[in-house]
Protein backbone atom coordinates (compact mmCIF):
# COMPACT_ATOMS: atom_id res chain seq x y z
CA UNK A 1 0.00 0.00 0.00
CA UNK A 2 1.12 3.49 -0.52
CA UNK A 3 1.05 6.18 2.71
CA UNK A 4 0.07 9.76 2.42
CA UNK A 5 2.86 11.25 4.13
CA UNK A 6 1.80 12.89 7.48
CA UNK A 7 3.50 16.09 9.42
CA UNK A 8 7.13 15.98 9.83
CA UNK A 9 9.07 18.60 12.10
CA UNK A 10 12.35 18.88 10.49
CA UNK A 11 15.28 21.90 11.20
CA UNK A 12 17.12 21.17 7.62
CA UNK A 13 21.20 21.51 8.14
CA UNK A 14 22.19 20.87 4.47
CA UNK A 15 21.13 18.00 3.35
CA UNK A 16 23.42 15.29 1.82
CA UNK A 17 22.90 13.91 -1.45
CA UNK A 18 23.11 9.98 -1.78
CA UNK A 19 22.13 9.26 -5.26
CA UNK A 20 19.37 9.68 -8.01
CA UNK A 21 17.04 6.93 -7.58
CA UNK A 22 13.59 5.36 -9.69
CA UNK A 23 10.76 7.40 -9.52
CA UNK A 24 8.38 5.91 -11.79
CA UNK A 25 6.56 4.42 -8.78
CA UNK A 26 7.33 4.21 -4.99
CA UNK A 27 8.70 1.40 -2.92
CA UNK A 28 9.83 1.74 0.62
CA UNK A 29 14.00 2.63 0.91
CA UNK A 30 15.81 2.39 4.44
CA UNK A 31 18.08 4.28 6.52
CA UNK A 32 19.59 3.06 9.62
CA UNK A 33 22.46 5.23 11.64
CA UNK A 34 24.41 2.79 13.81
CA UNK A 35 27.11 4.40 16.32
CA UNK A 36 29.16 6.58 13.58
CA UNK A 37 27.87 5.13 10.46
CA UNK A 38 24.95 5.52 8.78
CA UNK A 39 23.53 3.35 5.87
CA UNK A 40 20.94 4.00 3.35
CA UNK A 41 19.56 0.63 1.08
CA UNK A 42 17.29 2.10 -1.90
CA UNK A 43 17.06 1.29 -5.48
CA UNK A 44 19.15 3.31 -7.80
CA UNK A 45 18.00 4.82 -11.06
CA UNK A 46 18.64 1.89 -13.32
CA UNK A 47 15.97 -0.41 -10.16
CA UNK A 48 19.29 -2.43 -8.76
CA UNK A 49 19.75 -2.86 -5.34
CA UNK A 50 22.09 -0.80 -3.58
CA UNK A 51 23.77 -0.03 -0.41
CA UNK A 52 25.33 3.60 0.26
CA UNK A 53 26.98 4.23 3.63
CA UNK A 54 29.21 7.07 5.14
CA UNK A 55 30.89 8.22 8.55
CA UNK A 56 28.49 10.94 10.10
CA UNK A 57 31.48 13.36 9.59
CA UNK A 58 31.66 12.65 6.16
CA UNK A 59 29.44 14.72 3.53
CA UNK A 60 29.06 12.45 0.70
CA UNK A 61 28.14 8.59 0.39
CA UNK A 62 29.91 5.40 -0.85
CA UNK A 63 27.78 3.23 -2.86
CA UNK A 64 27.84 -0.35 -3.64
CA UNK A 65 24.98 -2.34 -5.78
CA UNK A 66 24.72 -5.79 -4.76
CA UNK A 67 25.28 -8.68 -6.93
CA UNK A 68 22.73 -10.83 -8.58
CA UNK A 69 23.90 -13.81 -7.14
CA UNK A 70 20.95 -15.57 -9.62
CA UNK A 71 21.53 -15.94 -13.70
CA UNK A 72 18.88 -14.10 -14.65
CA UNK A 73 16.47 -14.42 -17.84
CA UNK A 74 14.05 -12.41 -18.89
CA UNK A 75 10.65 -13.35 -17.41
CA UNK A 76 12.49 -14.52 -14.34
CA UNK A 77 12.69 -12.79 -10.50
CA UNK A 78 15.67 -11.19 -9.88
CA UNK A 79 16.61 -11.02 -5.62
CA UNK A 80 18.09 -7.45 -6.63
CA UNK A 81 16.58 -5.86 -9.98
CA UNK A 82 13.17 -3.85 -8.45
CA UNK A 83 9.99 -4.45 -10.89
CA UNK A 84 7.12 -2.64 -10.82
CA UNK A 85 5.58 -3.92 -7.75
CA UNK A 86 5.40 -0.96 -4.94
CA UNK A 87 5.31 -4.38 -2.16
CA UNK A 88 9.05 -5.10 -2.84
CA UNK A 89 10.63 -2.39 0.23
CA UNK A 90 14.42 -2.74 1.16
CA UNK A 91 15.31 -3.01 4.88
CA UNK A 92 18.22 -3.70 7.16
CA UNK A 93 19.42 -4.11 10.68
CA UNK A 94 22.91 -4.39 12.12
CA UNK A 95 23.49 -6.79 14.48
CA UNK A 96 25.79 -7.14 17.89
CA UNK A 97 28.80 -7.84 15.96
CA UNK A 98 28.25 -4.38 13.59
CA UNK A 99 27.35 -7.33 11.02
CA UNK A 100 25.02 -5.79 8.45
CA UNK A 101 21.76 -7.50 7.23
CA UNK A 102 19.64 -6.98 4.54
CA UNK A 103 16.52 -7.74 2.43
CA UNK A 104 14.02 -7.25 0.17
CA UNK A 105 12.33 -7.15 -3.20
CA UNK A 106 10.15 -9.73 -2.35
CA UNK A 107 5.98 -10.27 -2.78
CA UNK A 108 5.53 -13.98 -2.52
CA UNK A 109 9.04 -14.36 -3.38
CA UNK A 110 11.87 -16.73 -2.89
CA UNK A 111 13.66 -14.80 0.60
CA UNK A 112 16.31 -12.62 -0.67
CA UNK A 113 19.25 -12.09 2.18
CA UNK A 114 22.44 -10.62 2.55
CA UNK A 115 24.78 -10.27 5.24
CA UNK A 116 28.23 -8.70 5.21
CA UNK A 117 31.03 -11.09 6.26
CA UNK A 118 33.31 -7.89 7.88
CA UNK A 119 31.43 -5.60 10.18
CA UNK A 120 30.92 -1.92 8.83
CA UNK A 121 32.10 -3.01 5.47
CA UNK A 122 28.81 -3.13 2.36
CA UNK A 123 31.43 -4.49 0.16
CA UNK A 124 31.27 -7.60 1.70
CA UNK A 125 27.54 -7.94 2.03
CA UNK A 126 27.21 -11.84 0.54
CA UNK A 127 24.26 -13.81 -0.45
CA UNK A 128 22.85 -15.71 1.94
CA UNK A 129 19.70 -17.19 0.92
CA UNK A 130 17.85 -19.08 3.16
CA UNK A 131 17.14 -18.34 7.27
CA UNK A 132 15.64 -21.27 8.31
CA UNK A 133 14.80 -23.10 4.85
CA UNK A 134 11.31 -23.72 5.55
CA UNK A 135 8.57 -21.73 4.63
CA UNK A 136 10.88 -18.84 2.50
CA UNK A 137 9.61 -19.43 -1.38
CA UNK A 138 6.45 -17.11 -1.16
CA UNK A 139 8.24 -14.13 1.04
CA UNK A 140 6.55 -11.16 1.51
CA UNK A 141 6.69 -7.66 4.27
CA UNK A 142 10.36 -8.41 5.61
CA UNK A 143 11.44 -6.69 8.74
CA UNK A 144 13.99 -6.72 11.10
CA UNK A 145 12.97 -5.31 15.16
CA UNK A 146 14.39 -6.25 18.62
CA UNK A 147 13.64 -8.69 20.81
CA UNK A 148 13.20 -7.79 25.11
CA UNK A 149 17.39 -8.89 25.47
CA UNK A 150 18.06 -6.58 22.46
CA UNK A 151 18.23 -10.06 19.95
CA UNK A 152 17.73 -9.31 16.39
CA UNK A 153 14.32 -10.79 15.53
CA UNK A 154 13.50 -10.93 11.45
CA UNK A 155 9.33 -10.85 10.67
CA UNK A 156 8.11 -11.50 7.65
CA UNK A 157 4.64 -13.13 5.56
CA UNK A 158 4.65 -16.71 4.05
CA UNK A 159 1.99 -16.94 1.42
CA UNK A 160 -0.19 -14.46 -0.18
CA UNK A 161 -2.94 -11.94 0.59
CA UNK A 162 -5.94 -13.96 1.56
CA UNK A 163 -4.00 -17.24 2.21
CA UNK A 164 -0.69 -16.35 4.43
CA UNK A 165 1.01 -17.35 7.59
CA UNK A 166 3.55 -14.85 9.86
CA UNK A 167 6.90 -16.20 10.87
CA UNK A 168 9.23 -14.83 13.28
CA UNK A 169 12.96 -15.82 13.42
CA UNK A 170 15.87 -15.04 15.95
CA UNK A 171 19.40 -14.34 15.25
CA UNK A 172 21.70 -16.46 17.48
CA UNK A 173 24.61 -14.20 17.27
CA UNK A 174 26.80 -17.13 18.71
CA UNK A 175 26.30 -19.42 15.79
CA UNK A 176 25.65 -16.60 13.39
CA UNK A 177 22.32 -18.62 12.51
CA UNK A 178 18.47 -17.99 12.07
CA UNK A 179 16.25 -20.11 14.03
CA UNK A 180 12.21 -19.69 14.68
CA UNK A 181 11.36 -17.97 17.43
CA UNK A 182 8.45 -20.40 18.37
CA UNK A 183 8.14 -23.24 16.41
CA UNK A 184 4.58 -22.22 15.11
CA UNK A 185 3.28 -19.39 13.29
CA UNK A 186 2.29 -15.98 14.79
CA UNK A 187 -0.49 -15.37 12.61
CA UNK A 188 -2.69 -17.99 10.57
CA UNK A 189 -5.28 -17.81 8.31
CA UNK A 190 -5.45 -21.27 7.95
CA UNK A 191 -5.70 -21.18 4.24
CA UNK A 192 -8.77 -19.37 3.91
CA UNK A 193 -7.51 -15.88 4.74
CA UNK A 194 -4.55 -13.81 6.11
CA UNK A 195 -3.71 -11.45 9.07
CA UNK A 196 -2.10 -7.86 8.11
CA UNK A 197 -0.27 -7.08 11.17
CA UNK A 198 1.07 -3.86 12.45
CA UNK A 199 3.62 -4.16 15.71
CA UNK A 200 4.67 -5.43 17.42
CA UNK A 201 5.42 -2.49 19.39
CA UNK A 202 6.88 -1.86 22.39
CA UNK A 203 4.16 0.27 24.73
CA UNK A 204 5.34 2.19 27.90
CA UNK A 205 3.84 -0.77 29.53
CA UNK A 206 6.91 -3.32 29.14
CA UNK A 207 4.23 -5.34 26.68
CA UNK A 208 4.28 -5.76 22.55
CA UNK A 209 1.62 -5.07 21.24
CA UNK A 210 0.03 -5.95 18.11
CA UNK A 211 -3.41 -5.44 16.08
CA UNK A 212 -4.33 -6.46 12.70
CA UNK A 213 -7.03 -7.17 10.20
CA UNK A 214 -8.12 -10.05 8.53
CA UNK A 215 -8.04 -10.38 4.72
CA UNK A 216 -10.03 -13.40 2.71
CA UNK A 217 -8.74 -12.43 -0.99
CA UNK A 218 -6.51 -10.26 -3.05
CA UNK A 219 -8.97 -8.02 -3.14
CA UNK A 220 -8.64 -4.98 -0.71
CA UNK A 221 -12.40 -4.73 0.41
CA UNK A 222 -12.38 -8.40 1.71
CA UNK A 223 -10.65 -6.85 5.21
CA UNK A 224 -12.32 -7.52 8.25
CA UNK A 225 -12.16 -7.34 12.16
CA UNK A 226 -9.66 -5.50 14.09
CA UNK A 227 -7.79 -7.95 15.81
CA UNK A 228 -5.40 -7.64 19.33
CA UNK A 229 -2.52 -9.63 21.13
CA UNK A 230 0.02 -8.39 23.53
CA UNK A 231 3.38 -10.04 24.42
CA UNK A 232 6.09 -9.35 27.31
CA UNK A 233 8.97 -11.31 25.26
CA UNK A 234 7.15 -11.97 21.90
CA UNK A 235 6.76 -15.69 22.47
CA UNK A 236 3.92 -15.89 24.75
CA UNK A 237 0.92 -13.89 23.38
CA UNK A 238 -2.30 -12.96 25.56
CA UNK A 239 -5.58 -11.42 25.26
CA UNK A 240 -5.74 -7.43 26.31
CA UNK A 241 -7.54 -9.10 29.39
CA UNK A 242 -4.13 -11.45 29.98
CA UNK A 243 -6.11 -14.53 28.60
CA UNK A 244 -3.39 -16.37 27.09
CA UNK A 245 -3.13 -17.04 23.38
CA UNK A 246 -2.10 -20.83 21.54
CA UNK A 247 0.18 -20.09 18.95
CA UNK A 248 -0.82 -19.81 16.06
CA UNK A 249 -3.23 -17.38 16.62
CA UNK A 250 -6.13 -17.73 14.13
CA UNK A 251 -9.21 -16.05 13.14
CA UNK A 252 -11.11 -18.26 15.53
CA UNK A 253 -8.88 -17.91 18.46
CA UNK A 254 -7.46 -13.98 18.82
CA UNK A 255 -9.31 -11.19 20.08
CA UNK A 256 -11.41 -9.02 17.75
CA UNK A 257 -11.96 -5.55 18.86
CA UNK A 258 -13.78 -4.22 16.30
CA UNK A 259 -15.86 -6.81 14.09
CA UNK A 260 -16.15 -4.48 10.99
CA UNK A 261 -17.34 -6.78 8.25
CA UNK A 262 -15.48 -7.19 4.75
CA UNK A 263 -16.42 -4.41 2.71
CA UNK A 264 -16.97 -2.53 5.89
CA UNK A 265 -14.26 0.46 5.21
CA UNK A 266 -11.29 -1.11 6.85
CA UNK A 267 -7.96 -1.43 5.36
CA UNK A 268 -5.04 -3.21 6.24
CA UNK A 269 -2.27 -0.37 6.15
CA UNK A 270 -4.29 1.81 7.97
CA UNK A 271 -4.24 0.87 11.36
CA UNK A 272 -2.16 2.16 13.73
CA UNK A 273 -1.01 1.92 17.40
CA UNK A 274 -0.78 4.39 19.98
CA UNK A 275 -0.41 5.04 23.69
CA UNK A 276 -1.67 7.90 26.15
CA UNK A 277 -0.60 9.64 29.38
CA UNK A 278 -0.97 6.32 31.20
CA UNK A 279 0.28 3.72 29.00
CA UNK A 280 -2.77 2.59 27.65
CA UNK A 281 -3.06 1.27 23.81
CA UNK A 282 -5.46 2.69 21.39
CA UNK A 283 -5.72 1.32 17.91
CA UNK A 284 -6.88 3.83 15.28
CA UNK A 285 -8.46 2.84 12.15
CA UNK A 286 -10.81 3.88 9.64
CA UNK A 287 -14.31 2.26 8.62
CA UNK A 288 -18.12 3.12 7.03
CA UNK A 289 -20.48 4.25 9.89
CA UNK A 290 -24.21 4.14 9.85
CA UNK A 291 -24.47 6.38 6.91
CA UNK A 292 -21.79 4.62 4.50
CA UNK A 293 -19.49 7.27 5.56
CA UNK A 294 -15.65 6.82 5.59
CA UNK A 295 -14.93 7.94 9.53
CA UNK A 296 -11.82 7.35 11.68
CA UNK A 297 -11.74 5.33 14.83
CA UNK A 298 -9.78 4.92 18.21
CA UNK A 299 -9.94 2.46 19.90
CA UNK A 300 -8.32 1.95 23.86
CA UNK A 301 -8.10 -0.80 26.16
CA UNK A 302 -9.94 0.85 29.42
CA UNK A 303 -10.51 -1.35 32.83
CA UNK A 304 -13.04 -2.75 31.53
CA UNK A 305 -12.72 -3.50 27.80
CA UNK A 306 -12.48 -1.54 24.87
CA UNK A 307 -13.70 1.47 24.34
CA UNK A 308 -14.38 2.84 20.63
CA UNK A 309 -14.68 6.30 20.06
CA UNK A 310 -15.38 8.07 16.59
CA UNK A 311 -13.25 10.63 15.80
CA UNK A 312 -14.29 12.34 12.57
CA UNK A 313 -17.44 13.51 10.71
CA UNK A 314 -16.57 13.17 7.34
CA UNK A 315 -19.26 13.55 4.40
CA UNK A 316 -17.24 11.21 2.21
CA UNK A 317 -16.53 8.09 1.41
CA UNK A 318 -13.68 6.28 0.22
CA UNK A 319 -14.60 3.27 -1.88
CA UNK A 320 -11.65 0.95 -2.30
CA UNK A 321 -11.68 -2.68 -3.90
CA UNK A 322 -9.31 -4.77 -6.28
CA UNK A 323 -6.00 -5.96 -6.04
CA UNK A 324 -2.30 -4.86 -6.04
CA UNK A 325 -1.05 -1.65 -4.95
CA UNK A 326 -3.62 1.35 -3.96
CA UNK A 327 -3.08 4.92 -3.33
CA UNK A 328 -4.78 5.78 -0.24
CA UNK A 329 -7.68 8.29 -0.20
CA UNK A 330 -7.09 8.86 3.62
CA UNK A 331 -4.08 8.27 6.08
CA UNK A 332 -3.56 9.02 9.89
CA UNK A 333 -0.75 8.80 12.56
CA UNK A 334 -0.87 7.21 16.02
CA UNK A 335 -2.43 8.91 18.79
CA UNK A 336 0.76 10.55 20.31
CA UNK A 337 1.58 12.87 22.95
CA UNK A 338 3.26 16.54 22.55
CA UNK A 339 5.75 17.50 24.39
CA UNK A 340 3.70 18.99 27.01
CA UNK A 341 1.48 16.06 27.37
CA UNK A 342 -1.35 16.51 25.39
CA UNK A 343 -3.07 13.63 22.78
CA UNK A 344 -3.07 14.58 19.57
CA UNK A 345 -3.51 12.90 16.16
CA UNK A 346 -2.98 14.16 12.95
CA UNK A 347 -4.36 12.93 9.52
CA UNK A 348 -4.38 13.49 5.31
CA UNK A 349 -7.50 13.62 3.52
CA UNK A 350 -8.54 13.34 -0.13
CA UNK A 351 -10.78 15.61 0.19
CA UNK A 352 -10.58 17.98 3.15
CA UNK A 353 -6.62 18.18 3.25
CA UNK A 354 -4.54 17.79 5.72
CA UNK A 355 -5.50 18.48 9.68
CA UNK A 356 -5.66 17.09 13.12
CA UNK A 357 -7.19 17.73 16.33
CA UNK A 358 -6.45 17.69 20.26
CA UNK A 359 -8.41 15.13 22.10
CA UNK A 360 -9.51 14.45 25.56
CA UNK A 361 -7.98 11.58 27.23
CA UNK A 362 -10.90 10.58 29.12
CA UNK A 363 -13.32 10.27 26.56
CA UNK A 364 -10.80 10.27 23.13
CA UNK A 365 -13.34 12.99 21.44
CA UNK A 366 -11.73 15.61 19.53
CA UNK A 367 -11.99 19.14 21.57
CA UNK A 368 -9.44 21.40 19.20
CA UNK A 369 -7.68 21.73 16.32
CA UNK A 370 -4.28 20.82 16.10
CA UNK A 371 -1.84 22.70 13.84
CA UNK A 372 1.04 20.23 12.82
CA UNK A 373 4.70 20.70 12.12
CA UNK A 374 5.18 21.94 8.21
CA UNK A 375 4.92 18.72 5.99
CA UNK A 376 7.75 19.41 3.32
CA UNK A 377 11.49 19.63 3.78
CA UNK A 378 11.63 20.85 0.22
CA UNK A 379 9.23 21.62 -2.32
CA UNK A 380 8.31 18.94 -4.59
CA UNK A 381 11.77 19.56 -7.35
CA UNK A 382 10.45 17.41 -10.37
CA UNK A 383 8.37 19.09 -12.82
CA UNK A 384 6.99 15.52 -14.01
CA UNK A 385 3.00 15.87 -12.83
CA UNK A 386 2.24 13.75 -10.24
CA UNK A 387 5.41 13.36 -8.69
CA UNK A 388 5.30 13.33 -4.50
CA UNK A 389 7.82 12.93 -1.66
CA UNK A 390 8.56 10.29 0.10
CA UNK A 391 10.35 9.95 3.26
CA UNK A 392 11.64 7.15 5.12
CA UNK A 393 13.01 7.62 9.33
CA UNK A 394 15.90 6.69 10.79
CA UNK A 395 15.50 3.12 11.70
CA UNK A 396 18.90 3.08 14.15
CA UNK A 397 19.84 5.62 17.09
CA UNK A 398 21.92 8.92 16.90
CA UNK A 399 21.81 12.10 19.22
CA UNK A 400 20.21 13.45 15.91
CA UNK A 401 17.58 12.61 13.51
CA UNK A 402 17.68 11.90 10.58
CA UNK A 403 15.00 11.23 7.98
CA UNK A 404 15.50 10.23 3.99
CA UNK A 405 13.86 11.95 1.26
CA UNK A 406 13.11 11.19 -2.26
CA UNK A 407 10.32 11.83 -5.05
CA UNK A 408 8.18 9.80 -7.01
CA UNK A 409 5.10 8.97 -8.59
CA UNK A 410 1.99 7.31 -6.75
CA UNK A 411 1.18 3.81 -7.11
CA UNK A 412 -0.26 2.37 -10.21
CA UNK A 413 -1.58 -1.25 -9.00
CA UNK A 414 2.07 -2.85 -9.76
CA UNK A 415 1.69 -2.50 -13.31
CA UNK A 416 4.42 -1.24 -15.84
CA UNK A 417 3.44 2.57 -16.66
CA UNK A 418 3.08 3.50 -20.35
CA UNK A 419 4.62 6.80 -22.36
CA UNK A 420 6.79 9.05 -20.83
CA UNK A 421 8.15 8.46 -17.71
CA UNK A 422 10.07 10.64 -15.04
CA UNK A 423 13.48 11.61 -14.46
CA UNK A 424 15.47 10.17 -11.54
CA UNK A 425 14.70 11.84 -8.66
CA UNK A 426 17.27 12.89 -6.07
CA UNK A 427 18.01 10.90 -2.71
CA UNK A 428 19.03 13.08 0.00
CA UNK A 429 19.37 12.75 4.14
CA UNK A 430 18.43 14.92 5.81
CA UNK A 431 19.45 15.99 9.60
Amino acid sequence: MTFIPLAVACVDTSPIDVADVWSAHPVNFSLLTHGQTQYVAFYDKERRMTVAWRTLDEKSFRLYRLPDPRLVTPGKWSPTQLVWDSHNSVTMAVDSDGQLHVTGNMHCNPLAYFRTTRAGDPTSLTWVGKMIGDHEERCTYPRFLRGPAGELIFAYRDGRSGNGVDYYNRYDQATQSWKRLVDAPLLDGQGRCNAYSVGPIKGPDGYYHLCWVWRDTPDCSSNHDLSYARSKDLVHWETSAGKPLTLPITQATGEIIDPVPAKGGIINGNTKIGFDSSGRVILSYHKYDALGKTQLYNARRDADGWTIVQASRWDWRWNFAGGGTIVFGIGMSPVSLTSDGKLVQTWQHQQYGAGGWYLDENTLKPIGRYRAPPVMLDAVESKFPGMRQRIAADLGQSNDKYLLRWETLDANRDQPREGKLPEPSRLRVYR
